[in-house]
Parts: C-alpha cells; structure tokens; sequence
C-alpha cells in the first residue's frame, strides 16, 4: 500500500499549508473540494483506495486550504487570490513546475483559474462536479437556509450535507463523512468556503484555459447540477465533457472506479482493477477501538484476557486488512467511523 508523506508550505500572507504527497512519477496535483482533512481522509479506506489509484504512476500532491483540516488557522476571506496562492505555495514547496491538475467541486474553480492564469505550468487539466457560476447552484433562499443552518448549528448542517454530497453511500460511511467535514473545520471556515463556493464565477477565464482539458460529471449530482460540468466543457476550448451516472458529489463515493477510469485515460495512465477489503472482524474492530484509546499491545492483553502476542497478531491483520502503517492511522480510522 501507499504511504503518504506530510509537508508544509509557506503562504505569502502568513501561516502554513499541509500537503501530503503519494506515489512517484509526474506530479498530478489535487485542488480539493470543500472541506479536506489530509490525516482523516487517509483513514477512510475508500477515499484512501482513490487516492492510492490516481498515485498509480503518478506523483499525486493533496493539500489543505487555510484553515482545514492539517493546515494553520485562517480567518481572513476567502478569495478566488487566496486559492490560486494555496496552490502556488503547495506547488513551489514539492518543485512541480509543470503537472497535470484535478480540481474537483470548489477546487474545480481553483483549478480554472489557475490554468487560465498560469498556462506554463500546466500539461492536462481534469475538472469534475464543478460550475463556472456559483449563483446557478440552487436558489437564493436554499443557499441562504443552508448557510444559516451551518452557522447556527455545524453538527446538523454537516449532516444534511453529507446527505446531498453522498447519497450513494451507507448510513454508516455518512455519519463518518459527517463527522470527518466537523473536524476538517469549524463552522465559520465552513460557512465562509461555501459562500465563496456560491459567490465565485470564472466564466471569464474558461476562454483563455489553453491546456487539454477533461470535465467529468455526474448526471444525478445532488450538490453541482449536471449543467454545471456542461457549461464548463462548452466554454474551454476543445475541453471533453464525460457524463457518468450517479449522484454523489464526492469523487470517491459511489462509483468511483469510473471516475479513476476516465482520470487515467486522460492521463495516458493504465486502467487498474482492484479490490481491497475493508471490512474488519468484531473482534479486530474492538482492538482498533483500545488503540484509538492509546492503549499499547500489553495493556490491551490485559484488557481482553488474551496473550500480547496475540493482540500484536490482531493489531497486524488491521493494519494489513486497511492498508495502514502505523498505530496512528488505525486511530485515525476508528475515531473517523465510530459515533
């Protein structure tokens, strides 16, 4: 399995910047969508199973926004300025002078107008579940309801919004994606992106995007309606537009097989075929849950009335079952899973 490798950038205004890096080859590097925690997202095995395959042949560069997940607290706006300077601090701190790029919901704008501003750097651009024109997601009452509700109460509005950003997946996996956008942000960092997710437009820099680029979309998207990822391939020049069938928002829900399919053909990469359990035995979770706790190998033993041999033994079958490397991760996945 693929390990990630953490670092930091420096941004012009102050504060730091995470990134985490996967995989070897040329760089492809990821501007998120709304709220993004590099550690937590690792360990939820199918966002993890995304990542890992878009890594395949691939240098793949994620990062957190000011003010999420990993990255330094920020409180100051939130711009269209700010997230091209995220990239650039991202970019300049791994050397990528010249990548492909895939901006996916909010990160799609990112991407549109870094491409349009910084042509050099770019060799594919592949944008999916974005809009040139955040005004044209809902209407102005529903955007307003729903920005009210974050403000006043985060621990509801995230679930509301895990319902409209992943309705393909199981009650389960929405309480962990929930729980996850919590701790990403506070609510004001989470009200203040989605205003810019609603406030930006970039159509004017969709003309001058010079970079081959593919825009990806689902046709049930319940988050970015599909006209979204239309108007988009219509305006940049000889863009290709695929419409893939689902209706979650996040790339790594549902059917994400497809979205990596048509990554890495755009990329010129292989197509890959694999498939990774994921579940654990009632006995393995209840281990996982004593390490989330802190609890060494003795203590958990003596916890469970078993030999420290034989809690090391369940401790590694975790880590090979999920793919993680260290007692941390499998924290990291308990706490992201468990109310």
């Amino acid at each position: 399995m693929a390990a990630q490798r953490l670092g930091t950038a420096p941004l012009t205004g102050g504060g730091r910047v995470a990134y985490a890096v996967t995989g070897s080859g040329p760089f492809l590097v990821v501007a998120p969508g709304w709220l993004s925690h590099l550690e937590m997202g690792w360990a939820i095995p199918g966002e993890r199973m995304f990542h890992e395959a878009l890594s395949s042949g691939r240098t793949l560069v994620r990062y957190d926004r000011p003010g999420c997940g990993l990255s330094d607290a920020y409180d100051g706006p939130r711009t269209m300025e700010l997230e091209v300077a995220t990239i650039a601090a991202v970019t300049d701190a791994v050397g990528a002078t010249r990548f492909d790029l895939f901006g996916w919901s909010l990160g799609a704008a990112a991407a549109v107008r870094w491409a349009a501003e910084r042509p050099e750097t770019l060799s594919r651009l592949v944008l999916y579940g974005g809009w040139p024109i955040g005004s044209a997601i809902g209407d102005d009452h529903s955007r307003q309801h729903v920005l009210g509700l974050l403000a006043t109460h985060w621990g509801l509005g995230s679930d509301l919004l895990t319902e409209v950003f992943a309705p393909d997946a199981d009650a389960g996996t929405r309480r962990t994606l929930a729980r996850y956008q919590r701790a990403a942000s506070s609510a004001e960092t989470a009200v203040a992106l989605l205003q810019l997710a609603y406030g930006l437009d970039v159509t004017r820099d969709l003309g001058r995007v010079r970079a081959p680029t593919l825009v990806l979309h689902r046709r049930g998207d319940r988050a970015a309606p599909l006209a979204g990822g239309r108007a988009l391939a219509q305006a940049i020049p000889e863009a290709e537009l695929v419409e893939l069938e689902g209706r979650s928002h996040l790339p790594a829900i549902g059917d994400a097989q497809s979205v990596v399919d048509e990554v890495r053909r755009f990329l010129g990469l292989p197509a890959l075929r694999r498939a990774v359990p994921t579940g654990l035995t009632t006995r393995q979770t209840e281990v996982a849950g004593l390490v989330a706790e802190g609890l060494t190998n003795r203590q958990i033993a003596d916890r469970l009335g078993i030999s420290e041999r034989s809690a090391e033994s369940h401790l590694e079958r975790i880590r090979l079952r999920l793919g993680f490397s260290s007692r941390s991760q499998v924290a990291a996945w308990y706490v992201a899973r468990t109310p």
